[in-house]
């Protein structure tokens, strides 16, 4: 059993999601929005985030942790801003001493849809039948859920190719 956090970083909202992994089965644990303040500046809304995600990790316990790379938008200032949320989400987890992945949004979407050019709505559907939830997860949780299963898909390739026979609480055995 492994327990993985994904995010989905952004300035002005973060996605996260925990699932638990167990051999091919995934279950859900938990899932949000952490909303980021607008009215403040950067370095405030960035104090936020660091203590939300080190609030996550402190009373959720993850082993492993799962995070979309910055994808380059039109507007640099944006996108310097996402990678600023981006590095603080890095730093909470790292600051827990947990190993943080990365994935491109194709790479995430390739391991949830089927195919790297997916829309949203797609892929919270698709986390929705995998985790077998009552109802749509918002947007922002929908991804971050998405990155921590490419997460779990990914480990277990790795895991198949190493030909490893079992993994125990997220140590390979």
């Amino acid at each position: 059993m492994a327990l993985i956090l994904g995010i989905d970083p952004g300035s002005r909202k973060t996605g996260f999601g925990i699932i638990n992994v167990n051999g091919s089965h995934h279950d859900y644990v938990t899932s949000g929005v952490i909303r980021l303040p607008i009215e403040q500046e950067l370095p405030e809304r960035i104090k936020v985030l660091v203590s939300s995600i080190q609030e996550i990790i402190a009373l959720h316990c993850p082993q492993q942790v799962s995070i979309e790379q910055v994808f380059m938008a039109s507007n640099a200032g944006s996108a310097l801003k996402l990678g600023q949320a981006r590095g603080a989400a890095i730093a909470a987890c790292v600051s827990n001493d947990l190993e943080v992945a990365e994935y491109s949004a194709r790479q995430i979407k390739q391991a949830v849809v089927g195919t790297g050019a997916a829309k949203k709505e797609q892929v919270q559907h698709m986390v929705k039948i995998l985790l077998k939830l009552p109802a749509m997860p918002q947007e922002d949780a929908a991804d971050a859920l998405a990155a921590a299963i490419c997460h779990a898909h990914t480990s277990a390739s790795l895991v198949n190719l190493a030909g490893v026979s079992r993994i125990r609480r997220g140590r390979l055995r």
